[in-house]
């Protein structure tokens, strides 16, 4: 098709560059359609009929639809297929079904995790129109309506996830925080309660986020004891800022779970009581604690810290000094999961793409919307967690298993003579 060029380079859809990006979208996810199809169709030609026709044959086109991409709107004509076998289960005819082209798709997931993030900067669904319009070359498939009716099932997904029975799913190590994201909630003080938890198999998840407030044990209360009614067992381990009103009612709902205080915080907050020309080295040092080589050399460390920083600051000692035994409680498990278990990195280092900067919007949208458009991000980025080194472990560290220095312990009983 051929397209006026301005001077400029761009043409009445937008620049000529983008032009050429989206017809080579066009032709690249039409010749992978035909691909799948054909595929589909050459490993079922032994399916024949009484009569000797094949069950599973080409049949044209389905009517053209625009696909919303990151290249901008592509329109797009899905090869159909003719399967007449029959499910001897249901009795249903079975049905070809793309697996890059679902029937329902109208947009990439990569605009998915757009309109949740412009919704949560605080675009009404009226405003999507404009101001996707310069980013896709087209506002296709994106009306208010539209946005209006994603927003609702995106609640909806939330809902039911916070839901879901959870009786089947054990999480061994949880890693709980409070994320301040200045996003639509009614005050300023409220926040994002978030758990996030490494499953036997070693995988990482969001377990639950609703929204709360970070210090208040109450507000861990409730989403503890929803966790506990919907089947949830006590993890064996929970990592968390000392600040948070979690551990209180951790020891309320699961009291034989373990405390261990996150390093990153306690860290941060040594050095606030201290004064800038003494940080540098009390940070070195403290690294020495918890980057030891086992619980002992930890411990001598911390007097070692003592020792230094004590009469000077001894605010800033006894930060760490009274929580020694929850700062430590992670050499108590294999040496493979100490640097995931002495922070709330991945509650952090997820949350740094998803915390916003805006002010706190008011009138404008509801706290339920913005949750739901958090929950989506979240959703999103979880698909990208790795898991936790030596995933095996983790289901020995539920069944009891004993780790000394870090290695495993198989016979406990047994002394050396």
């Amino acid at each position: 098709m051929l397209s006026v060029v301005t001077d400029e380079g761009s043409t009445q859809s937008g620049s000529l560059i983008d032009e050429i990006v989206r017809e080579g979208a066009r032709r690249m996810l039409a010749a992978a359609l035909e691909a799948e199809v054909n595929q589909y169709i050459s490993e079922l030609t032994a399916e024949t009929d009484e009569r000797g026709r094949r069950l599973v044959v080409r049949n044209g086109h389905h009517r053209p639809r625009t696909v919303v991409t990151a290249a901008g709107p592509v329109e797009v004509r899905a090869p159909r297929v003719n399967d007449r076998r029959v499910d001897d289960a249901t009795g249903e005819r079975k049905r070809f079904s793309s697996k890059i082209l679902a029937p329902w798709c109208r947009k990439s997931p990569k605009i998915s995790e757009v309109l949740p993030l412009l919704y949560l900067h605080g675009l009404s669904s009226g405003d999507f129109v404009p101001a996707l319009e310069q980013f896709l070359g087209s506002t296709a498939g994106l009306s208010p309506a539209t946005v209006t009716r994603l927003t609702q099932q995106w609640q909806a997904d939330h809902a039911a996830f916070m839901d879901r029975d959870l009786s089947e799913v054990d999480y061994v190590y949880v890693w709980a925080d409070g994320i301040h994201l200045n996003v639509r909630l009614e005050e300023a003080r409220a926040c994002v309660l978030v758990l996030v938890g490494v499953r036997a198999d070693g995988s990482k998840e969001l377990v639950a986020m609703k929204d709360g407030y970070r210090e208040s044990g109450e507000s861990w209360a409730d989403l503890l004891r929803d966790l506990a009614r919907r089947g949830m067992r006590a993890p064996v381990l929970a990592v968390g800022d000392g600040a948070l009103g979690f551990w209180k009612a951790l020891a309320e709902v699961f009291p034989e779970t373990r405390h261990q205080r996150c390093w990153v915080h306690k860290t941060a907050n040594v050095l606030d009581a201290m004064p800038k020309s003494a940080q540098p080295g009390a940070k070195k040092a403290i690294q020495n604690i918890y980057n030891a080589e086992d619980r002992d050399h930890a411990v001598q460390a911390i007097k070692t810290f003592a020792q230094l920083y004590g009469a000077k600051f001894p605010k800033a000692v006894k930060k760490i000094t009274e929580d020694e035994a929850e700062l430590l409680a992670f050499y108590a498990f294999p040496a493979e999961h100490w640097i995931h278990l002495r922070t709330t990195n991945p509650i952090e280092s997820t949350f740094a793409t998803v915390r916003l900067r805006t002010k706190v919007t008011r009138g404008a949208g509801s706290r339920t919307a913005a949750l739901a458009m958090v929950f989506k991000l979240v959703e999103s980025a979880q698909a990208r967690w790795r898991a936790v080194n030596a995933p095996h472990l983790v289901a020995l560290v539920r069944a009891g298993a004993r780790f000394e220095r870090g290695r495993l312990i198989e016979r406990p009983g047994v002394i050396a003579a």
